[in-house]
């Protein structure tokens, strides 16, 4: 059996009032969060998200300006490119893109993603090089028109490497 709630008193209205301390202490810690927002807005930057602006959803792009997107391919002897992002060697391009200024320092770091790719694909035809490529896709008021560049931002020759 429940035990039945205490009587209330018809005078009480249930309701609790902060003392005047402790409303001065929320209105100053309101105060403070509005002041770091409003500075993280003006000036912040995304390392001070959440405090910052988060510049992928609060900027616009260019309607006319290229699109950039990241790849990593493999070469075989035959000339093939396969592509080793997007997960087909368990690095994600976003995580990928974060390395690139490495890469770039030490291409033959990229010697690991064909190992990868070897590991995960034992009966493919071996790979020769790696290459990270930026692809530029040409849009003109936001749509694409056709015109796609590459640039061979990094490279490794895989029979080279001893």
């Amino acid at each position: 059996m429940v035990p039945a709630p205490p009587a209330r008193d018809p005078g009480e209205t249930g309701v609790l009032t902060l003392s005047p301390t402790g409303r001065r202490t929320r209105l100053a810690a309101c105060a403070v969060v509005l002041a770091v927002l409003l500075g993280g807005t003006l000036w912040g930057t995304d390392a001070d998200f959440p405090f910052g602006p988060f510049r992928m959803y609060s900027t616009r792009a260019d309607p006319d300006r290229p699109v950039v997107s990241t790849r990593v391919v493999g070469l075989t002897a035959a000339g093939e490119e396969i592509r080793l992002s997007g997960g087909e060697v368990g690095l994600r391009r976003a995580e990928f893109e974060g390395q690139l200024s490495r890469l770039a320092e030490q291409p033959d770091l990229l010697s690991l993603l064909a190992e990868s790719y070897a590991d995960h694909h034992p009966d493919a035809e071996p790979l020769v090089e790696v290459r990270v490529v930026l692809r530029r896709y040409a849009l003109e008021d936001g749509r694409r028109t056709g015109e796609v560049t590459d640039d061979v931002v990094v490279a490794h020759d895989l029979e080279a490497t001893p």
